[in-house]
């Protein structure tokens, strides 16, 4: 099948490429500046803007299957517009070639929960790739382990730079965080069962955690040791403040995380499981992955620019 991705460049696309690749597809990649994006063999690169119409659409030709792996986070305060335009421009270019599916990316979270804006604006980029004609597939994930994903490395780099931690008390929060291998497993593999068209799904790893728990984990497997005590008076507003102290995660990131930790994120349906079979990988693993491949990335840098930049997934 012919397949194109969006946000190829990202930390979830970055990776979904060589596995869709390995499984036989015909893949295609869009991108803002193909001069900077190391393709692997095989993939066609076209350059395009989802926000510049007349600049993209040729990508969508003959393609039965197409990623939306796209968010404006970086962008600054109107990244929800920016998704918004993105978003239908997209839908467009899918209805206008006759694409057959589309498969997005989303947040874990319960509707009924006050939304963070990052997650409220993942909510409204699913709803507009749902009015378009081709069937959509959603999966939704909570945070997603893996050296490039943003909200694994707030958690490193907070154990990383405090062996004492005064903390909001959404470090309680539940959590259902899901390995990078996993995530990428479950996207490439969903397009070959049609009957999951149309439908949405949860994908999640074995445990569920409280952050305070990913970040015990986290610290042990760095070899660290952390205390942490969590305290009421340090409001998800007031913690994203603290967190800019104590890290260098993009704050135009980091805020929209931190604001919606105060709502739990498991998995209440997990039907994929009866579909794409394999078992999932643990924490700790996925973890030592991440570190490990972080630490490599590290050491690439030193002699020029290595990996990936980051992208679409929490």
């Amino acid at each position: 099948m012919r397949v194109l991705v969006t946000g190829a460049t990202g930390f979830i696309g970055g990776r979904l490429v060589p596995a869709l690749v390995k499984a036989g597809h015909d893949v295609a990649v869009l991108v803002r500046d193909a001069e900077r994006y190391d393709a692997p063999e095989g993939v066609t690169v076209f350059e395009g803007d989802l926000l510049n119409p007349g600049t993209f659409e040729d990508a969508f030709e003959g393609v039965g299957a197409a990623y939306y792996l796209v968010h404006s986070m970086r962008s600054g305060e109107d990244f929800e517009e920016r998704d918004r335009l993105a978003a239908r421009g997209f839908v467009r270019a899918a209805e206008a070639a006759g694409v057959g599916r589309i498969v997005y990316l989303g947040g874990l979270g319960e509707d009924r929960d006050e939304l963070s804006e990052h997650l409220r604006s993942r909510r409204e980029v699913e709803s507009i790739l749902r009015a378009g004609e081709p069937e959509l597939t959603v999966l939704r994930a909570a945070i997603v382990v893996g050296a490039g994903s943003a909200g694994f490395e707030l958690v490193t780099q907070i154990v990383s730079n405090l062996p004492v931690l005064v903390t909001p008390a959404w470090v309680r929060t539940p959590c259902q965080p899901v390995a990078i291998s996993d995530a990428v497993r479950y996207l490439a593999a969903i397009i070959d069962f049609p009957e999951t068209a149309g439908e949405t799904y949860e994908i999640g790893g074995p445990e569920v955690l409280s952050y305070q728990e990913m970040m015990s984990r986290t610290a042990a497997a760095m070899g660290r040791s952390v205390t942490i005590v969590p305290v009421p008076v340090l409001s998800p507003r007031l913690s994203a403040y603290w967190v800019d102290l104590v890290t260098d995660v993009d704050r135009s990131v980091a805020h929209p995380l931190i604001a919606g930790l105060k709502n739990a994120v498991v998995v209440n349906d997990d039907r994929i499981r009866d579909i794409v079979r394999f078992e999932r990988t643990s924490f700790d693993e996925a973890v030592r992955r991440a570190l490990a491949e972080r630490e490599e990335s590290a050491k690439g840098t030193e002699g020029g620019p290595k990996g990936a930049e980051p992208g679409a997934g929490a």
